[in-house]
């Protein structure tokens, strides 16, 4: 049982489960109904994603090691209000009940968000496969 952690669109894994979309946005040229199909995800959660005002300052970080600093600061603050905080500590209490993943669009997932909700998740005591 476990959360993987999944670039959206990959192929995915036999036992991956539901997977979660942690994305601002939907895929873009992608009908709703074709999310799923094209391995981008099952549900949309958008509620783990950084902000808009976060994405428009920093992306694209193009491996600028003093610019991710800055944006997992700042998103490591959003993940602190409480909505965001409650909603982390329900996803590690069920990755202790069931197998799902959680993913984003980024292809280098050492510069993506996700990185960070893992380590979050992590320090929740959630099972990462």
């Amino acid at each position: 049982m476990g959360i993987q952690i999944v670039r959206l669109g990959s192929a995915r894994a036999a036992d991956e489960g539901l997977r979660i979309g942690t994305v601002r946005r939907p895929p873009r040229g992608i009908r709703k109904e074709e999310f799923a199909k094209k391995n981008f995800y099952d549900v949309w959660f958008p509620n783990l994603s950084p902000s808009v005002v976060l994405l428009k300052e920093f992306f694209p970080i193009d491996d600028d090691q003093k610019q991710w600093r800055a944006f997992k600061r700042r998103f490591l603050a959003e993940m602190k209000k409480s909505g965001a905080s409650r909603d982390l500590d329900v996803l590690a209490a069920l990755s202790r009940q069931t197998n799902f993943s959680i993913g984003c669009y980024c292809e280098n997932e050492a510069l993506c968000h996700r990185s960070i909700l893992k380590e979050l998740l992590q320090a929740r005591g959630a099972l990462i496969s």
